[in-house]
């Protein structure tokens, strides 16, 4: 079954608290990149199989609009879905809400672009996992990725 739209709940750990008090940036940013992971995983393709087949995953960009701060210790949910697919890159959407109010706390974006392990060049995304990911409008109709539909 595909899940199209991931969610992760969890809560930053004090750790992550900047000179601010708030959540570091460079967390949202690491946990991005742990939260697209386990989608693709969910999905039915581990790393390992990525690495077997002779392709993996590398960020082109990161775009990420803070929209309020966030505290540690404060109940995320985090949502990532796949917005659509070029030949070789692929653009993710981020939404990261505080569960007590339904705050939406950032929205980011991702472009992945896949690339040959062995060669370190971009390759065309295999279509079996095109086809695993279709791209979430229903998210986009939702509200969710709103403002990266005119950053193509």
């Amino acid at each position: 079954m595909t899940i199209s739209v991931y969610q992760k709940r969890f809560a930053f750990p004090p750790s992550a608290r900047d000179l601010n008090e708030h959540v570091n940036n460079i967390e949202y940013v690491r946990l991005m990149q742990d939260v697209a992971n386990e989608h693709v995983e969910a999905n039915g393709w581990p790393m390992e199989k990525l690495l077997a087949e002779g392709w993996s995953w590398v960020v082109r960009t990161h775009h990420i609009d803070y929209k309020r701060p966030c505290l540690p210790g404060e109940p995320i949910s985090l949502y990532t879905w796949v917005q659509d697919f070029q030949r070789i890159h692929s653009r993710r959407c981020y939404r990261f809400v505080r569960e007590t109010d339904g705050a939406v706390l950032a929205e980011a974006m991702t472009d992945w672009v896949s690339v040959d392990i062995h060669t370190h060049r971009p390759v065309a995304t295999p279509p079996a996992f095109i086809a695993d990911f279709p791209p979430t409008p229903e998210a986009e109709a939702a509200g969710f990725g709103r403002e990266w539909r005119q950053q193509a």
